[in-house]
Protein backbone atom coordinates (compact mmCIF):
# COMPACT_ATOMS: atom_id res chain seq x y z
CA UNK A 1 0.00 0.00 0.00
CA UNK A 2 2.74 2.34 1.24
CA UNK A 3 4.86 1.72 -2.12
CA UNK A 4 1.10 2.41 -4.21
CA UNK A 5 0.57 5.51 -2.45
CA UNK A 6 3.82 6.96 -3.66
CA UNK A 7 3.55 6.03 -6.88
CA UNK A 8 0.19 7.68 -7.22
CA UNK A 9 1.07 10.82 -5.18
CA UNK A 10 4.54 11.03 -7.42
CA UNK A 11 2.92 10.69 -10.83
CA UNK A 12 -0.31 12.40 -9.66
CA UNK A 13 1.53 15.31 -8.52
CA UNK A 14 3.14 15.48 -12.30
CA UNK A 15 0.21 15.08 -13.98
CA UNK A 16 -1.33 18.57 -11.71
CA UNK A 17 1.74 20.71 -12.21
CA UNK A 18 0.86 19.78 -15.88
CA UNK A 19 -2.74 20.52 -16.20
CA UNK A 20 -2.06 23.59 -13.61
CA UNK A 21 0.69 24.94 -16.26
CA UNK A 22 -2.02 24.70 -18.70
CA UNK A 23 -4.79 25.87 -17.00
CA UNK A 24 -2.82 28.90 -15.60
CA UNK A 25 -1.67 29.77 -19.19
CA UNK A 26 -5.00 29.87 -20.39
CA UNK A 27 -6.49 31.98 -17.65
CA UNK A 28 -3.84 34.56 -17.68
CA UNK A 29 -3.83 34.30 -21.61
CA UNK A 30 -7.81 35.71 -20.99
CA UNK A 31 -8.63 32.07 -22.69
CA UNK A 32 -10.57 30.85 -19.64
CA UNK A 33 -13.05 29.55 -22.07
CA UNK A 34 -11.01 26.98 -23.07
CA UNK A 35 -10.28 25.07 -20.03
CA UNK A 36 -13.25 22.75 -20.78
CA UNK A 37 -10.95 21.18 -23.75
CA UNK A 38 -8.16 20.48 -21.80
CA UNK A 39 -10.53 18.89 -19.00
CA UNK A 40 -11.70 16.92 -21.93
CA UNK A 41 -8.39 15.75 -22.78
CA UNK A 42 -7.63 15.02 -19.17
CA UNK A 43 -10.55 12.76 -18.81
CA UNK A 44 -9.12 10.86 -21.74
CA UNK A 45 -5.80 9.98 -20.72
CA UNK A 46 -7.26 9.15 -17.73
CA UNK A 47 -10.07 6.78 -19.25
CA UNK A 48 -7.51 5.16 -21.51
CA UNK A 49 -4.99 4.48 -19.12
CA UNK A 50 -7.68 2.81 -17.06
CA UNK A 51 -8.84 0.84 -19.62
CA UNK A 52 -4.93 -0.07 -20.50
CA UNK A 53 -4.63 -1.16 -17.37
CA UNK A 54 -7.38 -3.21 -17.09
CA UNK A 55 -6.75 -4.78 -20.05
CA UNK A 56 -3.80 -6.00 -18.85
CA UNK A 57 -5.53 -7.66 -15.99
CA UNK A 58 -8.04 -9.23 -18.29
CA UNK A 59 -5.56 -10.55 -20.66
CA UNK A 60 -3.65 -11.68 -17.87
CA UNK A 61 -6.25 -13.79 -15.58
CA UNK A 62 -7.80 -14.53 -19.94
CA UNK A 63 -4.27 -16.05 -20.38
CA UNK A 64 -3.29 -17.55 -16.96
CA UNK A 65 -4.80 -21.06 -17.26
CA UNK A 66 -1.92 -23.21 -15.05
CA UNK A 67 0.77 -22.08 -12.85
CA UNK A 68 3.68 -21.72 -15.83
CA UNK A 69 1.54 -19.37 -18.33
CA UNK A 70 0.31 -17.57 -15.03
CA UNK A 71 3.94 -17.12 -13.65
CA UNK A 72 5.68 -16.64 -17.10
CA UNK A 73 3.42 -13.65 -17.88
CA UNK A 74 3.87 -11.79 -14.78
CA UNK A 75 7.65 -12.30 -15.47
CA UNK A 76 7.57 -10.27 -18.45
CA UNK A 77 5.52 -7.95 -17.70
CA UNK A 78 7.06 -7.00 -14.41
CA UNK A 79 10.29 -7.04 -16.60
CA UNK A 80 8.41 -4.58 -19.38
CA UNK A 81 7.27 -2.37 -16.58
CA UNK A 82 10.07 -1.66 -14.93
CA UNK A 83 11.68 -0.69 -18.62
CA UNK A 84 8.86 1.44 -19.41
CA UNK A 85 8.77 3.08 -16.17
CA UNK A 86 12.63 4.07 -15.79
CA UNK A 87 12.22 5.57 -19.13
CA UNK A 88 10.09 7.68 -17.78
CA UNK A 89 11.61 8.61 -14.56
CA UNK A 90 14.99 9.79 -16.82
CA UNK A 91 12.59 11.43 -19.52
CA UNK A 92 11.01 13.77 -16.36
CA UNK A 93 14.76 14.24 -14.70
CA UNK A 94 16.08 15.98 -17.78
CA UNK A 95 12.50 17.23 -19.00
CA UNK A 96 11.44 18.64 -15.78
CA UNK A 97 13.51 22.18 -16.08
CA UNK A 98 11.91 23.03 -19.63
CA UNK A 99 8.78 21.55 -19.46
CA UNK A 100 6.50 24.64 -18.20
CA UNK A 101 8.21 26.52 -21.01
CA UNK A 102 7.54 23.89 -24.20
CA UNK A 103 3.65 23.65 -22.40
CA UNK A 104 3.14 26.99 -22.78
CA UNK A 105 4.42 27.57 -26.21
CA UNK A 106 2.47 24.11 -27.17
CA UNK A 107 -0.85 25.63 -25.93
CA UNK A 108 -0.13 28.86 -27.89
CA UNK A 109 0.09 26.97 -31.10
CA UNK A 110 -2.61 24.47 -30.03
CA UNK A 111 -5.29 27.90 -29.24
CA UNK A 112 -4.19 28.92 -32.76
CA UNK A 113 -4.90 25.45 -34.56
CA UNK A 114 -8.15 24.82 -32.71
CA UNK A 115 -10.19 23.10 -30.00
CA UNK A 116 -9.20 19.86 -31.24
CA UNK A 117 -5.14 20.23 -30.95
CA UNK A 118 -5.92 21.89 -27.23
CA UNK A 119 -7.79 18.57 -26.41
CA UNK A 120 -4.95 16.27 -27.99
CA UNK A 121 -2.30 18.24 -26.10
CA UNK A 122 -3.97 18.37 -22.70
CA UNK A 123 -4.36 14.31 -23.57
CA UNK A 124 -0.43 13.86 -24.32
CA UNK A 125 0.82 15.71 -21.43
CA UNK A 126 -1.56 13.64 -18.99
CA UNK A 127 -1.19 10.58 -20.93
CA UNK A 128 2.58 9.91 -20.29
CA UNK A 129 1.95 9.83 -16.23
CA UNK A 130 -1.41 8.13 -16.23
CA UNK A 131 -0.23 5.30 -18.08
CA UNK A 132 3.28 4.78 -16.21
CA UNK A 133 1.57 5.08 -12.87
CA UNK A 134 -0.77 1.65 -14.52
CA UNK A 135 1.84 -0.40 -15.68
CA UNK A 136 3.94 0.67 -12.58
CA UNK A 137 0.79 -0.32 -10.16
CA UNK A 138 0.01 -3.27 -12.33
CA UNK A 139 3.40 -4.61 -11.76
CA UNK A 140 3.56 -3.87 -8.15
CA UNK A 141 0.20 -5.17 -7.70
CA UNK A 142 0.60 -8.17 -9.55
CA UNK A 143 1.02 -10.52 -6.20
CA UNK A 144 -1.52 -8.66 -4.07
CA UNK A 145 -4.20 -10.55 -2.39
CA UNK A 146 -5.98 -7.67 -0.83
CA UNK A 147 -7.36 -4.16 -1.99
CA UNK A 148 -4.71 -2.44 -0.06
CA UNK A 149 -2.32 -1.84 -3.48
CA UNK A 150 -5.30 -0.07 -5.39
CA UNK A 151 -6.63 1.86 -1.77
CA UNK A 152 -2.84 2.98 -1.82
CA UNK A 153 -2.80 4.34 -5.18
CA UNK A 154 -6.05 5.88 -5.10
CA UNK A 155 -5.20 8.20 -1.65
CA UNK A 156 -1.75 8.86 -3.32
CA UNK A 157 -3.63 10.19 -6.11
CA UNK A 158 -5.79 12.36 -4.05
CA UNK A 159 -3.25 13.60 -1.95
CA UNK A 160 -1.50 15.00 -5.08
CA UNK A 161 -5.05 15.96 -6.49
CA UNK A 162 -5.14 17.94 -3.47
CA UNK A 163 -1.78 19.59 -3.14
CA UNK A 164 -2.01 20.30 -7.20
CA UNK A 165 -4.63 22.46 -6.45
CA UNK A 166 -3.48 23.94 -3.76
CA UNK A 167 -0.11 24.79 -5.44
CA UNK A 168 -2.31 26.35 -8.03
CA UNK A 169 -3.78 28.55 -6.13
CA UNK A 170 -0.66 29.48 -4.11
CA UNK A 171 -1.40 27.79 -0.76
CA UNK A 172 1.47 25.41 -0.39
CA UNK A 173 5.10 25.98 -1.86
CA UNK A 174 6.68 23.04 -2.60
CA UNK A 175 10.72 22.72 -4.02
CA UNK A 176 9.34 20.11 -6.49
CA UNK A 177 12.94 20.04 -7.69
CA UNK A 178 13.64 17.94 -4.78
CA UNK A 179 10.75 15.96 -4.66
CA UNK A 180 11.20 14.80 -8.03
CA UNK A 181 14.71 13.73 -7.23
CA UNK A 182 14.12 11.90 -4.30
CA UNK A 183 10.51 10.04 -5.56
CA UNK A 184 12.51 8.62 -8.47
CA UNK A 185 15.56 7.85 -6.74
CA UNK A 186 12.84 5.61 -4.37
CA UNK A 187 11.05 4.72 -7.33
CA UNK A 188 13.89 2.94 -8.78
CA UNK A 189 14.24 1.27 -5.93
CA UNK A 190 10.50 -0.23 -6.02
CA UNK A 191 11.15 -1.10 -10.06
CA UNK A 192 14.27 -2.74 -8.70
CA UNK A 193 12.26 -5.24 -6.61
CA UNK A 194 9.98 -5.68 -8.97
CA UNK A 195 12.62 -6.05 -11.39
CA UNK A 196 13.97 -9.23 -9.62
CA UNK A 197 10.92 -10.59 -8.87
CA UNK A 198 10.63 -10.81 -12.69
CA UNK A 199 13.07 -13.03 -13.07
CA UNK A 200 12.16 -14.89 -9.89
CA UNK A 201 8.86 -15.36 -11.76
CA UNK A 202 10.58 -17.17 -14.54
CA UNK A 203 12.45 -19.34 -12.73
CA UNK A 204 9.31 -20.39 -11.15
CA UNK A 205 7.67 -20.73 -14.20
CA UNK A 206 11.25 -23.07 -14.89
CA UNK A 207 11.99 -20.97 -17.89
CA UNK A 208 15.47 -19.84 -15.62
CA UNK A 209 17.54 -22.22 -13.87
CA UNK A 210 18.65 -21.87 -9.98
CA UNK A 211 14.92 -21.06 -7.89
CA UNK A 212 16.40 -23.50 -5.14
CA UNK A 213 19.95 -22.01 -5.20
CA UNK A 214 20.03 -19.06 -2.64
CA UNK A 215 21.95 -16.18 -2.70
CA UNK A 216 21.35 -15.85 1.24
CA UNK A 217 19.04 -16.08 3.60
CA UNK A 218 17.89 -13.90 6.29
CA UNK A 219 14.63 -14.75 7.20
CA UNK A 220 15.42 -15.28 11.02
CA UNK A 221 16.67 -11.99 10.91
CA UNK A 222 13.85 -10.36 8.45
CA UNK A 223 10.73 -12.90 9.53
CA UNK A 224 8.76 -12.47 6.28
CA UNK A 225 5.38 -12.28 8.49
CA UNK A 226 7.01 -9.58 10.68
CA UNK A 227 5.49 -5.86 10.28
CA UNK A 228 8.93 -5.11 9.37
CA UNK A 229 9.09 -7.85 6.67
CA UNK A 230 5.70 -7.25 4.98
CA UNK A 231 6.54 -3.79 5.03
CA UNK A 232 10.01 -4.45 2.90
CA UNK A 233 8.18 -6.55 1.11
CA UNK A 234 5.38 -4.32 0.35
CA UNK A 235 7.26 -1.37 -0.53
CA UNK A 236 10.26 -2.74 -2.03
CA UNK A 237 9.61 -6.77 -3.15
CA UNK A 238 12.24 -7.24 -0.32
CA UNK A 239 13.19 -11.42 -0.28
CA UNK A 240 14.94 -12.28 2.75
CA UNK A 241 15.72 -15.22 0.69
CA UNK A 242 16.35 -14.57 -2.90
CA UNK A 243 17.81 -16.81 -5.43
CA UNK A 244 21.37 -16.46 -6.66
CA UNK A 245 19.95 -15.02 -10.14
CA UNK A 246 16.75 -12.86 -8.80
CA UNK A 247 20.30 -11.48 -6.63
CA UNK A 248 21.72 -11.10 -8.95
CA UNK A 249 18.86 -8.56 -11.58
CA UNK A 250 18.40 -6.91 -8.36
CA UNK A 251 22.04 -5.25 -8.54
CA UNK A 252 22.25 -5.21 -12.72
CA UNK A 253 18.97 -3.12 -12.66
CA UNK A 254 19.76 -0.54 -9.16
CA UNK A 255 23.67 -0.22 -9.48
CA UNK A 256 23.96 1.05 -12.77
CA UNK A 257 20.18 2.68 -13.13
CA UNK A 258 21.21 4.93 -9.39
CA UNK A 259 24.46 5.84 -11.04
CA UNK A 260 23.33 7.54 -14.07
CA UNK A 261 19.90 8.77 -12.23
CA UNK A 262 22.24 10.91 -9.49
CA UNK A 263 24.77 11.57 -12.85
CA UNK A 264 24.48 15.63 -12.95
CA UNK A 265 22.63 16.97 -16.26
CA UNK A 266 25.00 18.10 -19.20
CA UNK A 267 23.77 20.94 -21.36
CA UNK A 268 23.74 18.61 -24.65
CA UNK A 269 21.23 16.12 -22.67
CA UNK A 270 19.16 19.05 -21.84
CA UNK A 271 19.06 19.86 -25.71
CA UNK A 272 18.64 16.45 -26.64
CA UNK A 273 15.36 16.12 -25.15
CA UNK A 274 14.29 19.31 -26.14
CA UNK A 275 15.00 18.58 -29.85
CA UNK A 276 13.14 15.01 -29.01
CA UNK A 277 10.25 16.94 -27.78
CA UNK A 278 9.95 19.28 -30.27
Amino acid sequence: MLANYLIGLREGLEASLVVSILATFLVRSGRRDRLKLVWIGVAAALAVAAAAWGLLQFVTALTARSFTTQETIGGVMSILAVGFVTWMIFWMRTASRSIAKELRERMDQALAIGPRAVVILSFLAVFRESIETAFIVYASAATATTAGPFLGVLLGLATAVVLGVLIYRGAVRINLAVFFKWTGAILILVAAGIFAYGFHDLQEANLLPGLHHLAFDISHVIPPDSWYGVLLKGIFNFNPAPTVVESIAWLVYLVPVLVLYFRPITPVQEKHVQVQDS
